[in-house]
């Protein structure tokens, strides 16, 4: 186990997934620039392309980690702009599904493309990559745990 002692801001795990995270924020905010799409909204387009089915607000929030007062706004945006359409359902008026445009489905490619394009500057190979994904999963992971025992012990 590893005995951390916070001394230097630069040596905590924190403020480097914190520094990362801002940075990767303003990255992608260029490289969606051109679509009109904020990180969050492209994220958000990421669950609905690969679902290519009606979701409701709260499996995209489940699949996001966004709770529905983050998520709302958000999909407005996202249904103003055109990228998708909010149904209610016949059976339970309270439930809502989204569903991609015609638009967001022509557009796709292009997006994707331009984030593939942008990513490619950083230049990082898949190893790296792919070990940096996995590691701030386990990440991710061992804290959403930690957070719910503490949870169930207030």
């Amino acid at each position: 186990m590893l005995d951390h002692k916070p001394y230097h801001l630069e040596d905590e795990l924190c403020f480097a997934i914190y520094s990362a995270q801002k940075s990767y924020n303003k990255f992608y905010s260029e490289a969606l620039r051109q679509f009109g799409l904020t990180y969050p909204q492209y994220i958000t387009m990421l669950v609905l392309w690969e679902e290519r089915r009606p979701m409701m607000i709260k499996e995209i929030g489940k699949r996001l980690n966004l709770d529905t007062g983050t998520l709302t706004p958000l999909l407005k945006r996202l249904e103003h702009n055109g990228w998708i359409t909010r149904t209610r359902s016949g059976v339970d008026g309270r439930r809502v599904y989204l569903e991609l445009t015609p638009m967001a489905k022509e557009k796709e490619k292009s997006v994707k493309e331009a984030v593939s394009y942008s990513f490619r500057l950083i230049d990082m190979d898949s190893d790296e990559y792919t070990t940096s994904v996995g590691l701030l999963h386990r990440i991710a992971a061992k804290l959403d745990d930690l957070n719910n025992t503490l949870e169930d012990h207030k």
